[in-house]
């Protein structure tokens, strides 16, 4: 089975074609990555200090097709048309009229090329932002619909705890803990088995990423956040400005986070010194430290209770190195670490859970609240 997946959940734009050698069983041995390209949409958000959605919509609108064509021209699939739908496409072009962009670049690819050596089609439908959302789902839509394959719909985060699998690994005993912590999501899951999750703990509020974002602002720190302070953090020397920030419920019984408290706090910080060079350091290293400390003591204790004998990172923040060197140090269970370039969002994930999981859906609409156990 050849799977072309498709990510449009926020501001990357990602396509991949994954060839399966077997279905039955997820390892890293069983599939085969024809291609995993990815359009970042950073520049165009960094005035904005985060993601700006009609930004991102724009972005992904004109991003889509152009990856799509060198994807499968990098995964030897890029065959030209001998014939033209123009029924279908005139159907296509009445579905997109409120995506003229997309449609006008998806029209000259279909009279140009075919899709016979795809058996299926897989994209995001949530969570995540709606206009984003669209965008790949109208292109899974159209593709599934003009070429007659089946279009699936995928859990982004699903695709989060299986991102480990994208890289060599030991084998996953279970049932494990999987922490997803992203710009959108901070959650602790119990990992029964593929595709039966229970959500124990997720933020209340701002999730870690977010955090991260909204203090670099404060900071006067570029977007995205999180590598910012963390390059701030690891050149911090002094603690002169003796700063101290709360942990937010990190003594709580229960696993769910909240980091809008952090935010205000350094805000209220900033406003009574000067946002010298060095207090941006020592600043940084105390947001790092705060949120790490919260995210290891929160994941360790689910651990510990549910007595798990395997604990799964996932999602953008899990590329931070404080956090990978203090789950390595104290897990004592099996720890499994995506590689730092399947951390954020991609579209091999997606395609990994169209094939190895049962929850796959039937696409109808973006779902921006769609939770793991839906």
């Amino acid at each position: 089975m050849i799977v072309l997946s498709i990510e449009t959940s926020c501001d990357d734009t990602a396509i991949s074609i994954i060839k399966a050698k077997n279905s039955k069983k997820l390892d890293y041995a069983n599939f085969e990555v024809l291609s995993n390209l990815t359009a970042s949409q950073i520049e165009a958000h960094k005035p904005y200090g985060g993601v700006f959605p009609a930004v991102a919509k724009r972005e992904h609108q004109s991003a889509l097709v152009p990856l799509l064509i060198r994807a499968l021209k990098k995964a030897g699939l890029l065959k030209e048309s001998k014939t033209v739908d123009n029924k279908k496409i005139l159907k296509i072009k009445k579905s997109l009229e409120k995506n003229e962009e997309l449609f006008l670049q998806l029209k000259e690819f279909l009279t140009k090329y075919q899709l016979r050596d795809i058996n299926k089609t897989a994209v995001t439908i949530g969570p995540g932002l709606e206009p984003c959302l669209y965008t790949g789902i109208n292109l899974a839509k159209s593709l599934s619909y003009y070429y007659n394959i089946p279009a699936v719909g995928i859990n982004h985060l699903e695709g989060h705890i299986l991102s480990s699998f994208l890289s060599p690994n030991e084998k996953l005993e279970l049932p494990a803990i999987a922490l997803i912590v992203s710009g959108g999501n901070t959650q602790l899951i119990y990992f029964e088995k593929i595709g039966k999750y229970k959500i124990i703990g997720e933020t209340r509020d701002d999730a870690a990423g977010e955090c991260f974002d909204k203090t670099a602002r404060i900071l006067g720190l570029d977007y995205p956040g999180g590598p910012e302070i963390s390059k701030k953090a690891k050149d911090c020397k002094t603690n002169k400005h003796n700063i101290t920030l709360p942990r937010p419920m990190i003594n709580d019984k229960n696993y769910d986070f909240s980091f809008s408290g952090l935010k205000t706090a350094v805000l209220y910080h900033s406003k009574k010194n000067r946002i010298t060079d060095d207090y941006v350091k020592e600043m940084s290293f105390e947001i790092e430290s705060s949120i790490v400390d919260v995210l290891i003591s929160k994941t360790l204790r689910a651990v510990d209770e549910y007595k798990v004998k395997s604990l799964l990172l996932g999602g953008g923040v899990t590329a931070n190195q404080k956090l990978i060197k203090e789950f390595k140090k104290r897990a004592k269970v099996k720890l499994f670490i995506p590689h730092k370039k399947h951390t954020g969002d991609n579209a091999l994930m997606i395609g990994l859970v169209s094939i190895y999981s049962p929850n796959v859906k039937k696409i109808i609409k973006p779902i921006s609240n769609l939770k793991i156990n839906d």
